[in-house]
């Protein structure tokens, strides 16, 4: 699951033109990602740079081969994503109550409530849902949280209707170790794998190594940031998310097929490397900038 367009802009200073989105997309695409988080139908003054989410969406109706999907924090942005013709949207929460009530002013409770109508509607329009859980392996305001705490929070999630659920290390400081343990009392309590991702920061450099155990585990859903872009606006210090281009160079050197070019994927970074005022974390698209790619 790509989510640069969203999770990788959304905390970016410099403002990103409508239409350098839209190519970033399209060239994520023609990378052969086929599942795409383009934006979020947010209040366009809680994150401004994702205020122009209809204008993307309207603009990609004519892609073709990709699930491109939009988070939906509320009743209200539902109702955008249906005006904009979305197929498939994400609900956010997260497995420990502080941290949500920084991010969505409710507790975790009232969140899992509020998203049991959201999810009810959206299917009921033939919408794929994706549910998120946030600091799953550590909170940036309650510190340690216990596997059995993000494992309650999906488990709602699946009942709610969710057809997958992505669990999220939001500040990255899980280690492989950590991953084990949690994807062993997931197992152990009946989660479904098979509807389960996992999604990294790699703020102190083990995102990759924990997708790694992810995968040595039987997981095969896994988010990822083109060009490592990333962060989060409630979690101070997080940094981006795991990188596009190393894990799928990582993967492809273990023998597994992506259907990902990594020559076009880091020529899609490049298209929004242009766009920002920093240099993009990705160790591969750093390394490809210098060096020809290695063959895709």
């Amino acid at each position: 699951m790509e989510v640069g367009p969203r999770d990788g802009l959304q905390n970016e200073r410099v403002r990103i033109p409508t239409a350098s989105k839209v190519r970033f997309v399209q060239a994520l695409a023609e990378a052969g990602l086929r599942r795409i988080e383009v934006s979020s139908f947010v209040h366009p003054m809680a994150i401004p740079q994702l205020a122009d989410a209809e204008q993307v969406f309207a603009a990609l109706a004519a892609l073709e081969g990709c699930r491109l999907s939009a988070l939906v924090p509320n009743d209200r942005g539902l109702e955008r994503a249906l005006a904009a013709q979305v197929r498939e949207i994400a609900v956010f929460t997260a497995a420990t109550d502080t941290f949500v009530r920084h991010n969505i002013r409710a507790s975790l409770r009232e969140s899992l409530d509020h998203f049991a109508s959201i999810v009810r509607t959206a299917k009921g329009h033939g919408m794929a849902v994706r549910g998120y859980v946030s600091t799953v392996f550590g909170c940036p305001y309650e510190g340690e949280v216990l596997p059995s705490q993000g494992i309650a929070v999906a488990r709602e999630l699946f009942d709610l209707g969710c057809d997958e659920v992505s669990i999220g290390d939001t500040i990255g400081v899980a280690t492989p170790g950590d991953v084990a343990r949690w994807l062993g009392e997931a197992q152990r309590t009946g989660l479904p794998f098979e509807r389960i991702a996992l999604h990294f920061h790699d703020t102190r450099g083990t995102a990759l190594a924990n997708v790694l155990i992810g995968v040595q585990m039987g997981i095969r859903t896994f988010d990822s940031s083109a060009g490592g872009l990333g962060g989060c606006p409630y979690a101070p210090g997080a940094s981006g998310n795991l990188a596009t281009e190393d894990l799928v160079f990582a993967l492809h050197g273990l023998g597994y097929e992506t259907g990902i070019s990594l020559d076009k994927l880091v020529e899609a970074s490049s298209v929004i490397a242009t766009q920002l005022d920093h240099l993009l974390p990705s160790r591969y698209y750093q390394a490809a900038r210098v060096t020809p790619c290695l063959p895709a």
